[in-house]
């Protein structure tokens, strides 16, 4: 059995590599011309850790990331809000939240899966059903698959030629990532921050031993009216400003934040979706890409309880629907509750995050990090 990934994202990659677990034949189709450590950072969360755990590669990235203990909102001025002790979780589950560059990521498990099993400068341009399927791609080569797996994004083409659903959502907010040296940070080590203002936040966290990721989060009314990031966060802590400067121009990455809503199929005989393909969300969780290592983690497993695929597709689906779709509405509503600029609105904000018992706050945590399927 020939199965076909599209795309070579975090997802799309740990899926290659649950499946080859269990001896199948898998090659991964990438449209970029290589993969190289690009982007910026990324946070682990203890769910998707379980799963590089099951797979043989937790070593491998808390050695190249920075683990995380505490998890912070803080206000503007880094005031803590609300904290977070992950010490709890950590002894349950074994693992450690780890915060990793991205591309560091990508090639610690394209290396594991293989380069030889991953075709570059492949962008899919149709899909045809026969007795397999016949993938074409725009350099004008064409392959034959008895699977396909779907892992290319929020913009999915398998989605829209075999689904043919899906509306994407604006946000309303634009963000800005950024990767520096900052030597002077090490205050902050093990500890991922998330500074609430009025209409806009800032998150940072450190993902190695000498680099920090931040993140800028800014509603977009606030945009039009200045899109220097530096003048948008002038009255944030000191340090809020200082990363933001001295991260060079080339290492900072601006996109708008949406999501797809909702969907209610996510494969067809032998196709199915994974990832934000399937179900992409805004990153108010942190959850997008270890949503996606949970999908791989549950094909992997239902494969290897030797189903045939079309069963496999239908028993995936409905074992991780309703846990997708709970990360991409609770998402959705932290993005707005986050980004209140009524003063008196954010004042309540601020004021009943600070009375929420710990207890709530891990309630939350154990529900997102059980992988019991």
């Amino acid at each position: 059995m020939k199965i076909a990934i599209i795309g070579a994202g975090i997802g799309g990659l740990t899926t290659a590599l649950a499946l080859q677990k269990n001896n199948l034949n898998v090659t991964v189709y990438e449209s970029a011309p290589e993969i190289k450590p690009v982007g910026a950072g990324i946070i682990m969360a203890n769910n998707a850790m379980q799963i590089f755990d099951k797979l043989g590669i937790r070593h491998k990235i808390e050695n190249a990331g920075h683990k995380i203990s505490t998890i912070k909102i803080t206000d503007p001025q880094l005031k803590t809000l609300s904290d977070v002790q992950l010490n709890k979780f950590e002894s349950k589950f074994g693992v450690h939240n780890v915060a990793i560059h991205r591309g560091d990521l990508q090639l610690i498990l394209a290396e594991e899966i293989g380069f030889e099993n991953i075709q570059l400068s492949k962008r899919l341009a149709k899909i045809e059903k026969n007795e397999d399927y016949r993938l074409s791609f725009k350099d004008g080569t064409i392959t034959n698959a008895d699977v396909i797996i779907g892992a290319d994004g929020i913009k999915s083409l398998v989605r829209n030629q075999i689904l043919n659903i899906g509306k994407l959502r604006d946000s309303g907010q634009k963000c800005w990532r950024g990767v520096a040296d900052l030597d002077w940070a090490t205050q902050y080590n093990h500890q991922a921050h998330e500074a609430w203002g009025k209409g806009r936040r800032f998150g940072f966290v450190r993902i190695n031993h000498r680099k920090v990721y931040w993140y800028a989060v800014v509603n977009e009314t606030l945009v039009k009216k200045s899109n220097n990031l530096t003048e948008i966060f002038t009255d944030f802590n000191a340090d809020v400003v200082r990363m933001i400067l001295e991260t060079p121009k080339e290492n900072i990455f601006m996109s708008d934040i949406i999501d797809l809503e909702p969907i209610s199929q996510w494969q067809k005989d032998r196709v199915c979706l994974i990832g934000d393909a399937a179900h992409a969300t805004t990153p108010n969780m942190g959850q997008g890409a270890c949503q996606a290592i949970e999908d791989a983690y549950v094909l992997g497993k239902l494969f290897g309880e030797g189903k045939i695929v079309e069963e496999v597709f239908s028993q995936y689906e409905n074992l991780r629907m309703k846990k997708a779709h709970y990360i991409v509405n609770t998402s959705t509503s932290i993005g707005k509750i986050s980004h209140y600029e009524n003063t008196l609105a954010v004042w309540l904000r601020n004021t009943l995050i600070k009375t929420i018992p710990n207890s709530i706050n891990e309630k939350q945590m154990e529900k997102v990090f059980d992988i019991t399927y």
